[in-house]
């Protein structure tokens, strides 16, 4: 993987970075603390400098959250409820709890837009909900633009600051990922027990 990024970036520079983030983004072939913390480790190598890898990993960053921000907008809560409609029973899930989850992020959405960029995985995904509630545009590149610039500021001068032991700094963001993981399965495996045997049923009328 070391050669592959060193070829592309030697060969594209900034460009590299950019496209590299933005495509992981979308479907992440190559995490971004690899991409971020290498491309911090590439400054002592070229003539790129910390400054130009951190604009040009939020730059791509961006961009691929603005495309996963349109794809949420195309489903949006009218498609969304028909789709609960026809298949929502098998999760037992109804069109009030869409307009809920709706309500929630309207209230807490420009939050978890920002705290969630420091998330592995989630940091990508959370922009398909801000689409899908229609938030302003403004606000999330505002709130995207800052999050993700908090992260990269990080990796990318930690890359830096290691050198040629950049990997370490990848080992621990997987440790890291991985704890994170681990807790978004046992938070969907608490929220199905509590869908299937815990939650209320409705009377019926």
């Amino acid at each position: 993987m070391q050669n592959f990024l060193e070829e592309i970036i030697n060969q594209f520079g900034y460009a590299a970075i950019v496209v590299l983030i933005a495509v992981e983004n979308i479907f992440p072939p190559i995490p971004s603390e690899v991409i971020l913390t290498f491309g911090g480790f590439m400054t002592a190598q070229t003539d790129m400098t910390i400054t130009g890898v951190i604009i040009a990993s939020t730059a791509g960053s961006v961009g691929g959250a603005v495309i996963l921000y349109y794809i949420g907008s195309m489903l949006g809560p009218e498609r969304m409820k028909r789709i609960v409609v026809k298949y929502g029973k098998w999760l037992r899930v109804t069109t009030e709890d869409v307009d809920k989850s709706y309500s929630w992020f309207d209230k807490y959405g420009p939050w978890t837009v920002f705290f969630c960029r420091f998330i592995p995985l989630i940091r990508s995904l959370i922009s398909i909900p801000a689409g899908m509630s229609k938030m302003g545009m403004v606000k999330f590149l505002v709130l995207t633009t800052a999050g993700t610039a908090i992260w990269n500021i990080v990796l990318v001068n930690l890359g830096a600051s290691v050198g040629e032991n950049w990997g370490d700094i990848v080992a621990v963001m997987d440790v890291y990922a991985n704890i994170i993981y681990g807790l978004i399965i046992l938070a969907g495996l608490v929220f199905l027990a509590w869908l299937f045997y815990f939650r209320p049923k409705k009377k019926a009328k």
